[in-house]
């Protein structure tokens, strides 16, 4: 896809998302504070599938992404950052190094605890599975809200709740629509 259409695509996006912290500038890689791209190679938005749309994104400059321990991190090369997708059906962490960026998908299903931190410094989202535990640093400015809902988010879309349900989710902007209306 070119540049002119992962744009175009990046702007629909963001006009259908639930949540403002879903923005053009970060869906099309544009407009990073140190006047770089944040990934180094092509933009969050081309990650997505045709019809996949994040419901929050989540960014940090320098701590990356954690795995396993919050010290065991995968961390943006100079003037990088990361960006965090959360979707209806998975958390995408991608994290800007050269030459390849690094790309962590996590499903929802295989989510067996979500759990948000604050601090002076820094802010986490900590998902876990029974495989692994990622934890997505976030920039400290996003607010305890922000973190919050999309904790939140991913909960109601882990395999606890898909299973008490007993059929799967239809999707549309990142909430979940009641099936009958496809019968």
């Amino acid at each position: 896809m070119s540049e002119q259409g992962q744009r175009k695509r990046a702007e629909a996006v963001a006009q259908m998302s639930p949540n403002a912290s879903v923005t053009v500038p970060v869906l099309a890689d544009e407009g990073h504070d140190r006047g770089t791209a944040r990934l180094a190679g092509p933009p969050p938005v081309s990650y997505l599938e045709e019809c996949e749309a994040p419901a929050f994104v989540l960014t940090n400059e320098k701590r990356g992404i954690g795995l396993g321990a919050k010290r065991n991190r995968t961390t943006p090369g100079e003037d990088r950052g990361t960006v965090v997708l959360v979707t209806g059906r998975r958390t995408l962490c991608l994290v800007g190094v050269s030459p390849d960026d690094v790309a962590i998908e996590i499903p929802h299903e295989e989510v067996a605890t979500v759990t948000y931190h604050t601090g002076l410094l820094a802010n986490r989202l900590e998902l876990r599975t029974p495989q692994q535990a990622y934890h997505c640093w976030v920039d400290r400015t996003a607010d305890r809200q922000l973190l919050a809902e999309t904790a939140s988010y991913i909960e109601e879309r882990s395999s606890s709740d898909d299973e008490s349900e007993g059929d799967s989710k239809v999707m549309y902007r990142g909430h979940p629509v009641d099936s009958s209306y496809l019968k």
